[in-house]
């Protein structure tokens, strides 16, 4: 290596001429705390370099250019010369540099100022906010950063020989990029500190707000996500860049990458098992992991190898999902810089803000989800259904089809009236969760309003969706365990599909409705049919009309006698509901009681007819006859909290004793948990009256469950007694009941006596009481006192008993 002092000498010489000649022509009053905060800001940054990284391309520069702009603007180039002079000695000094570099580096500084005011003598004078100053101040530091590339070159070229293109490049390109961008950062920053002395303090968070602004306005989506991604590998100038986050409400674990290559996804972030994640995510990290090829375990290096990097930063995302998410940074893209430790301190402040752009998108996500969900089942709501159907029918419009199947509980009101709503809630969930397990994998299950349901059906035909409603009805018709009871569940189904029966959400729903209703009422899983339509218009009105009807005497009833099998007594009447509507006509009592039933007038038809009951039975006495009245009672009037007081009232609005009445349940109702382990059957027979099961053998009850309750008597379903007179195994099973309710103590009535055949076997197997058209036929009030003249007689009263008696005449 050559003599060095030789062109230090010659630059140190060169820097103290061309200074004096220049310099003192630039000469301005000494504004010492000006010069010395010109001092501290190049002291500062003398000490930093950084890497200017471009793609892959690094060009390593110091923010010193952007001092200089401020020193040539604001104390002139005399005094920002030896400022700087004075920095770079202190700095070298401090960084124990051999003479001849301190004395070459000083002579350097002060020849860029020297230069720089050179240029700027050569532009007419003008005020700061003037363009021609901008350019001036430009041209001026372009030239003092040439000047100096020029004299590194040459001492460089006299100690060690020729120089390569490489210098050139980097000493030169960069400075007509950072030239122009001091000199705008250096005017900006003038110029908003005269007119804001403090509005410096400002500027340093610009970058940092500039990142937080990009990712914590983002939206919920895939885009607002990728958006984060992007802004995190733009600040950090990596290579690759991905995100993963945990399952969230009904949306999957999403692995969102960034890359020039535009892969979706590699292997390594996507893996809960992966080694540098779990060490990220663990909790033991302080802070975001740093792992380095070059610095690596074999471990480590085999993580890094099933990525392709070489350097890597990792750290934990928070989310609301529970499960922390991880975000990871592969390599930078300068083919110089690899991550430090700077790095990772940049990371850690990003990652505040990363961390609340997440929880900004899942709190959107959150709103977004309980909008089209129901909060008690989790299921989709109305208004998610009718937007999933459109965008289904939507997509083929011409061929797509879609079955809809609407499905309400039974039993949904009485338990809610008997358990109350946490019960009923229970039960919901039951529901949801049966029909999650039995609908096909295809279908979108939603939860309406109240006790109903909908399962959609992606390209069924009606047939198709007839017969998965058929089986889904099947398949959920069990029972469940609801707030320590085991109560029945079952739906009553409605059935729609299109295109047949709509090409919209808001059609095809409707008339899933409408077969709803109808459903309802028969055989529990029905189809929309246009006749329908009319049917729910008229039982709307209906239900509208019904008390009115009862006080208008529209509803009233009829009287089937029954009669005692051994003395032919007539032991009570049956009471009867009709309804003979002034435009409809006769209704039928099925169909206005469920509707009562439906619509919350049960209770009312019940007192309504009790009333009428109790009225005929009270001309009786006051006749002197003793001739008791049966009323049926629904299931769901035993689930009324003021049911035994409204009977024990009308008994005594009537002045009838009460066991002259006798209500009839139905088996269904009886042997229900929630009124099996209620007080109302027994509450009932307290007030005297009678208790009678209906239709048994129908249902699903034994004898022995009977033997717990307050039961008095049983009446044969009548489809056992029509067929005895020709099937051995309906008179089997008659006998059977007949016996094993005298064994109980129950008194047994056979419905359904049309023939002398059937009563005579009746009567051989001890049966107490017959009804049927044998007897007589359900009459009005008017007919029954006719057919009681023409058809009976009156025996004296019985010893002890205070009314004479009515006996059918043979």
């Amino acid at each position: 290596m050559r003599q060095p002092w030789v062109p230090i000498g010659s630059t140190a010489v060169a820097a103290v001429v061309f200074g004096g000649l220049v310099l003192p022509s630039a000469w301005t009053s000494l504004p010492v705390l000006a010069v010395l905060a010109m001092f501290v800001a190049f002291v500062a940054t003398e000490s930093v370099k950084l890497d200017l990284e471009v793609r892959r391309q690094t060009f390593t520069v110091t923010p010193i250019e952007l001092v200089v702009v401020i020193g040539l603007v604001e104390i002139g180039g005399l005094w920002t010369a030896v400022a700087r002079g004075a920095a770079v000695v202190v700095v070298l000094v401090r960084q124990r540099y051999v003479p001849a570099k301190t004395v070459f580096n000083v002579a350097l500084a002060v020849l860029e100022v020297t230069a720089a005011v050179a240029v700027l003598q050569l532009f007419p004078e003008s005020d700061l906010g003037s363009p021609v100053t901008w350019a001036a101040l430009a041209v001026a530091i372009t030239a003092a950063d040439v000047v100096s590339a020029v004299c590194v070159a040459a001492i460089i070229t006299l100690t060690d020989g020729r120089l390569g293109r490489r210098f050139w490049i980097d000493a030169l390109v960069p400075q007509f990029v950072i030239g122009p961008l001091s000199v705008a950062a250096g005017v900006a920053t003038v110029l908003l500190t005269r007119s804001h002395a403090w509005a410096w303090l400002l500027i340093l968070p610009v970058l940092v707000y500039e990142f937080a602004r990009r990712v914590e306005h983002v939206g919920s989506d895939e885009d607002g996500t990728r958006r984060i991604v992007d802004a995190v590998r733009e600040l950090l100038n990596a290579d690759r860049v991905a995100l993963w986050l945990p399952p969230y409400l009904d949306e999957g674990p999403r692995l969102v990458v960034a890359s020039d290559d535009g892969r979706g996804w590699y292997d390594g972030p996507g893996d809960p098992d992966d080694l540098i994640r779990r060490r990220a995510t663990d909790g033991w990290a302080d802070g975001p992991v740093l792992v380095s090829l070059a610095r690596a375990t074999e471990a480590e290096a085999a993580a890094l190898a099933r990525r392709g990097a070489e350097d890597l930063l990792a750290a934990p995302v928070a989310t609301a999902a529970g499960e922390p998410g991880y975000l990871e940074i592969c390599d930078r893209r300068s083919d110089v810089v690899s991550f430090a430790d700077g790095d990772r301190a940049a990371l850690d402040s990003m990652l505040t803000h990363v961390n609340a752009a997440i929880r900004q998108q899942q709190l959107l996500t959150q709103i977004k989800y309980d909008a089209d969900h129901d909060r008690l089942t989790g299921l989709p709501n109305r208004q998610r259904l009718a937007v999933e159907i459109d965008a289904l029918l939507a997509a083929d419009p011409v061929a797509g089809r879609a079955g809809l199947i609407l499905a309400a509980l039974d039993n949904y009101t009485e338990v809610t009236d008997t358990l109350g709503h946490a019960a009923s809630d229970e039960l919901l969930l039951v529901t949801a969760g049966l029909l999650r397990e039995h609908a096909p994998p295809q279908a979108l299950v939603a939860r309406m309003e109240g006790e109903q349901f909908a399962v959609l059906l992606p390209g069924l035909s009606l047939a198709a969706t007839e017969r998965a409603a058929r089986r889904l009805r099947e398949a959920t018709s069990t029972r469940a365990r609801v707030a320590g009871l085991d109560l029945e569940v079952t739906l009553s189904i409605g059935v729609a599909a299109a295109p047949v029966h709509g090409t919209d959400a808001g059609t095809l729903m409707q008339r899933a409705d409408v077969a709803l209703l109808a459903g309802s009422g028969s055989s529990g899983v029905a189809s929309y049919h246009p006749v329908l339509d009319q049917q729910s218009l008229r039982r709307l009105q209906l239900g509208t009309e019904l008390e009115q009807a009862m006080a208008e005497g529209q509803i009233s009833v009829v009287f089937q006698p029954i009669i005692d099998a051994r003395t032919s007594d007539i032991v009570s009447v049956e009471t009867l509901v009709r309804w003979a509507h002034p435009r409809y006509g006769a209704i039928a009592p099925d169909d206005f009681i469920h509707l009562a039933e439906q619509i919350g007038r049960i209770g009312l038809l019940t007192d309504h007819v009790l009333d009428l009951a109790l009225a005929r039975c009270r001309k009786w006495l006051d006749q002197d006859i003793a001739l008791s009245v049966s009323v049926n009672l629904s299931a769901r009037c035993l689930t009324e909290p003021d049911l035994v007081d409204r009977v024990r009232r009308a008994l005594r609005r009537h002045g009838v004793p009460g066991e002259l009445l006798t209500l009839e349940l139905t088996e269904g109702s009886v042997v229900d948990d929630s009124v099996r382990s209620s007080t109302v059957l027994a509450d009932l027979h307290a007030l005297g009256l009678r208790l009678s099961m209906d239709d048994f053998g129908t249902g699903y009850s034994s004898l022995s469950q009977l033997r717990q309750l307050p039961i008095d008597e049983v009446k044969i379903d009548k489809s056992f007694v029509l067929g005895m007179s020709t099937s051995q195994g309906e008179s089997f099973i008659a006998r059977s009941i007949i016996e094993l309710a005298h064994n109980l103590g129950l008194r047994v009535v056979a419905e359904g006596v049309e023939d002398e055949l059937t009563r005579n076997l009746l009567a051989e197997m001890g049966c107490d009481k017959l009804q049927g058209f044998l007897v007589s036929r359900p009459l009005p009030d008017e007919r029954l006192e006719s057919w009681l003249l023409a058809r009976t007689g009156v025996r004296s009263a019985a010893p002890g008993a205070p009314h004479r008696r009515l006996f059918v005449r043979t």
